[in-house]
Protein backbone atom coordinates (compact mmCIF):
# COMPACT_ATOMS: atom_id res chain seq x y z
CA UNK A 1 0.00 0.00 0.00
CA UNK A 2 1.01 3.59 -0.50
CA UNK A 3 0.66 6.28 2.12
CA UNK A 4 -1.90 9.06 1.66
CA UNK A 5 1.00 11.51 2.08
CA UNK A 6 2.55 10.25 -1.16
CA UNK A 7 -0.55 11.02 -3.21
CA UNK A 8 -0.94 14.36 -1.44
CA UNK A 9 2.65 15.27 -2.29
CA UNK A 10 2.01 14.52 -5.97
CA UNK A 11 -1.22 16.53 -5.95
CA UNK A 12 0.55 19.49 -4.37
CA UNK A 13 3.48 19.17 -6.76
CA UNK A 14 1.11 19.39 -9.73
CA UNK A 15 -0.13 22.74 -8.38
CA UNK A 16 3.37 23.98 -7.49
CA UNK A 17 5.68 22.60 -10.14
CA UNK A 18 8.62 24.89 -9.49
CA UNK A 19 12.02 24.61 -7.85
CA UNK A 20 11.43 26.93 -4.84
CA UNK A 21 8.36 24.95 -3.72
CA UNK A 22 10.09 21.62 -4.32
CA UNK A 23 13.17 22.59 -2.35
CA UNK A 24 11.00 23.84 0.50
CA UNK A 25 9.16 20.51 0.56
CA UNK A 26 12.15 18.24 -0.11
CA UNK A 27 11.41 16.15 3.00
CA UNK A 28 7.93 15.36 1.66
CA UNK A 29 9.46 14.27 -1.63
CA UNK A 30 12.01 12.04 0.10
CA UNK A 31 9.21 10.43 2.12
CA UNK A 32 7.19 9.78 -1.06
CA UNK A 33 10.27 8.40 -2.82
CA UNK A 34 10.94 6.01 0.05
CA UNK A 35 7.28 4.95 0.02
CA UNK A 36 7.42 4.15 -3.71
CA UNK A 37 10.69 2.26 -3.35
CA UNK A 38 9.23 0.15 -0.55
CA UNK A 39 6.28 -0.73 -2.79
CA UNK A 40 8.62 -1.64 -5.64
CA UNK A 41 10.68 -3.79 -3.27
CA UNK A 42 7.53 -5.67 -2.20
CA UNK A 43 6.53 -6.25 -5.81
CA UNK A 44 10.01 -7.48 -6.75
CA UNK A 45 9.96 -9.85 -3.80
CA UNK A 46 6.53 -11.23 -4.71
CA UNK A 47 6.80 -11.28 -8.47
CA UNK A 48 10.41 -12.45 -8.44
CA UNK A 49 9.13 -15.83 -7.23
CA UNK A 50 7.09 -16.05 -10.44
CA UNK A 51 9.46 -14.41 -12.92
CA UNK A 52 13.13 -15.18 -12.10
CA UNK A 53 14.25 -12.39 -14.46
CA UNK A 54 12.89 -9.90 -11.93
CA UNK A 55 14.10 -11.53 -8.70
CA UNK A 56 17.53 -9.85 -8.51
CA UNK A 57 16.42 -6.33 -9.34
CA UNK A 58 16.78 -3.53 -6.81
CA UNK A 59 14.26 -0.65 -6.49
CA UNK A 60 16.94 1.80 -7.67
CA UNK A 61 17.25 -0.24 -10.90
CA UNK A 62 13.57 0.26 -11.59
CA UNK A 63 12.31 3.58 -10.26
CA UNK A 64 12.34 6.70 -12.39
CA UNK A 65 13.77 10.07 -11.39
CA UNK A 66 11.24 12.79 -10.66
CA UNK A 67 13.36 15.38 -12.43
CA UNK A 68 12.30 16.05 -16.01
CA UNK A 69 14.72 16.44 -18.90
CA UNK A 70 13.50 19.75 -20.32
CA UNK A 71 16.30 20.35 -22.83
CA UNK A 72 14.23 19.46 -25.88
CA UNK A 73 10.74 20.07 -24.49
CA UNK A 74 8.43 23.07 -24.81
CA UNK A 75 7.14 22.18 -21.35
CA UNK A 76 9.78 23.57 -18.99
CA UNK A 77 8.18 22.44 -15.70
CA UNK A 78 11.07 20.83 -13.82
CA UNK A 79 9.34 17.84 -12.19
CA UNK A 80 7.20 14.90 -13.21
CA UNK A 81 3.79 14.82 -11.51
CA UNK A 82 3.91 11.04 -11.20
CA UNK A 83 6.21 8.41 -9.77
CA UNK A 84 6.82 5.16 -11.54
CA UNK A 85 8.93 2.06 -11.96
CA UNK A 86 9.79 -0.28 -14.81
CA UNK A 87 10.63 -3.87 -13.92
CA UNK A 88 12.82 -5.21 -16.66
CA UNK A 89 15.55 -7.84 -16.54
CA UNK A 90 17.96 -5.31 -18.05
CA UNK A 91 16.95 -2.39 -15.83
CA UNK A 92 14.62 0.51 -16.50
CA UNK A 93 16.54 1.76 -19.54
CA UNK A 94 16.65 -1.59 -21.34
CA UNK A 95 14.81 -1.72 -24.69
CA UNK A 96 13.25 -5.10 -23.94
CA UNK A 97 9.65 -5.73 -22.82
CA UNK A 98 8.85 -5.44 -19.12
CA UNK A 99 6.38 -4.46 -16.42
CA UNK A 100 5.42 -0.89 -15.56
CA UNK A 101 3.69 0.81 -12.64
CA UNK A 102 2.62 4.44 -12.65
CA UNK A 103 1.46 6.33 -9.56
CA UNK A 104 -0.42 9.58 -10.16
CA UNK A 105 -3.49 10.84 -8.27
CA UNK A 106 -6.54 9.90 -10.32
CA UNK A 107 -4.43 8.28 -13.05
CA UNK A 108 -2.52 5.39 -11.47
CA UNK A 109 -2.09 2.28 -13.57
CA UNK A 110 0.01 -0.82 -14.19
CA UNK A 111 0.83 -2.89 -17.23
CA UNK A 112 3.69 -2.91 -19.66
CA UNK A 113 4.95 -4.64 -22.76
CA UNK A 114 7.13 -3.18 -25.51
CA UNK A 115 6.92 0.53 -26.31
CA UNK A 116 8.00 1.90 -29.72
CA UNK A 117 10.77 -0.62 -30.52
CA UNK A 118 13.25 0.26 -33.24
CA UNK A 119 12.48 -1.00 -36.74
CA UNK A 120 14.63 -4.19 -36.60
CA UNK A 121 13.06 -5.31 -33.31
CA UNK A 122 9.57 -4.29 -34.44
CA UNK A 123 9.94 -6.36 -37.60
CA UNK A 124 11.03 -9.36 -35.54
CA UNK A 125 7.99 -9.07 -33.27
CA UNK A 126 5.65 -8.79 -36.24
CA UNK A 127 7.26 -11.83 -37.84
CA UNK A 128 6.94 -13.85 -34.63
CA UNK A 129 3.26 -12.92 -34.27
CA UNK A 130 2.65 -13.88 -37.90
CA UNK A 131 4.48 -17.21 -37.53
CA UNK A 132 3.07 -18.05 -34.08
CA UNK A 133 -0.41 -16.53 -34.27
CA UNK A 134 -2.16 -19.34 -32.45
CA UNK A 135 0.24 -19.04 -29.50
CA UNK A 136 -0.07 -15.23 -29.52
CA UNK A 137 -3.88 -15.44 -29.59
CA UNK A 138 -3.88 -17.88 -26.69
CA UNK A 139 -1.80 -15.38 -24.67
CA UNK A 140 -3.90 -12.28 -25.38
CA UNK A 141 -7.20 -14.14 -24.89
CA UNK A 142 -6.16 -15.97 -21.71
CA UNK A 143 -8.64 -15.55 -18.87
CA UNK A 144 -6.37 -13.63 -16.48
CA UNK A 145 -5.01 -11.43 -19.26
CA UNK A 146 -8.47 -10.42 -20.46
CA UNK A 147 -9.68 -9.86 -16.90
CA UNK A 148 -6.89 -7.40 -16.13
CA UNK A 149 -6.62 -5.83 -19.57
CA UNK A 150 -10.21 -5.86 -20.77
CA UNK A 151 -9.55 -3.26 -23.48
CA UNK A 152 -6.78 -5.35 -25.02
CA UNK A 153 -3.64 -3.88 -26.54
CA UNK A 154 -3.43 -0.10 -26.87
CA UNK A 155 -4.01 0.96 -30.45
CA UNK A 156 -3.01 4.62 -30.38
CA UNK A 157 0.20 3.94 -32.27
CA UNK A 158 -0.64 1.92 -35.35
CA UNK A 159 -0.32 2.02 -39.09
CA UNK A 160 -3.30 2.86 -41.25
CA UNK A 161 -2.11 0.35 -43.87
CA UNK A 162 -0.44 -3.05 -43.55
CA UNK A 163 3.32 -2.97 -42.93
CA UNK A 164 5.58 -3.89 -45.80
CA UNK A 165 5.40 -7.59 -46.62
CA UNK A 166 1.93 -8.20 -45.17
CA UNK A 167 -1.55 -8.16 -46.70
CA UNK A 168 -4.72 -6.61 -45.30
CA UNK A 169 -6.28 -10.07 -45.23
CA UNK A 170 -3.63 -11.50 -42.89
CA UNK A 171 -5.45 -12.95 -39.85
CA UNK A 172 -2.96 -11.19 -37.55
CA UNK A 173 -3.27 -7.80 -39.28
CA UNK A 174 -4.76 -5.97 -36.25
CA UNK A 175 -1.57 -6.77 -34.35
CA UNK A 176 0.84 -6.40 -37.26
CA UNK A 177 -0.20 -2.76 -37.72
CA UNK A 178 0.81 -1.88 -34.15
CA UNK A 179 4.01 0.06 -33.48
CA UNK A 180 3.89 -0.65 -29.73
CA UNK A 181 2.65 -3.69 -27.82
CA UNK A 182 1.30 -2.28 -24.58
CA UNK A 183 -1.46 -3.20 -22.11
CA UNK A 184 -2.58 -1.26 -19.03
CA UNK A 185 -5.15 -1.37 -16.26
CA UNK A 186 -6.18 1.53 -14.02
CA UNK A 187 -6.22 1.79 -10.23
CA UNK A 188 -8.21 4.24 -8.14
CA UNK A 189 -6.57 6.27 -5.40
CA UNK A 190 -8.37 4.06 -2.86
CA UNK A 191 -6.97 0.88 -4.48
CA UNK A 192 -3.46 2.33 -4.50
CA UNK A 193 -3.72 2.94 -0.75
CA UNK A 194 -5.19 -0.48 0.08
CA UNK A 195 -3.16 -3.08 1.96
CA UNK A 196 -3.51 -5.50 -0.94
CA UNK A 197 -2.09 -3.16 -3.59
CA UNK A 198 1.34 -4.80 -3.85
CA UNK A 199 -0.28 -8.24 -4.18
CA UNK A 200 -2.64 -6.87 -6.84
CA UNK A 201 0.33 -5.54 -8.81
CA UNK A 202 1.98 -8.97 -8.60
CA UNK A 203 -1.22 -10.61 -9.90
CA UNK A 204 -1.42 -8.06 -12.70
CA UNK A 205 2.16 -8.69 -13.79
CA UNK A 206 1.72 -12.46 -13.48
CA UNK A 207 -1.21 -12.33 -15.91
CA UNK A 208 1.01 -10.68 -18.54
CA UNK A 209 4.18 -12.73 -18.00
CA UNK A 210 3.63 -14.88 -21.11
CA UNK A 211 2.94 -11.69 -23.11
CA UNK A 212 6.27 -10.16 -22.03
CA UNK A 213 8.16 -13.41 -22.60
CA UNK A 214 6.74 -13.74 -26.12
CA UNK A 215 7.81 -10.19 -27.02
CA UNK A 216 11.30 -10.71 -25.66
CA UNK A 217 11.71 -14.07 -27.34
CA UNK A 218 10.72 -12.50 -30.65
CA UNK A 219 13.58 -10.02 -30.49
CA UNK A 220 16.30 -12.65 -30.25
Amino acid sequence: MLQAATLKFLKDLKKNNNKPWFEKNKDLYLGAKEDIELLVEQVIEGFGKIDPDIANLQPKDCTYRIYRDVRFSKDKTPYKINMGAYLNRGGKKAPTAGYYMHIEPGRSMAGGGLWMPLAPELNKVRQEIDYSLSEWNSIVTARGFKKNFSEGLEKEDQLSRPPKGYEEGNPAIEFLKLKSFIVTRSFTDAEVQSKSFAKELVKTFESMKDFVYFLNRAQH
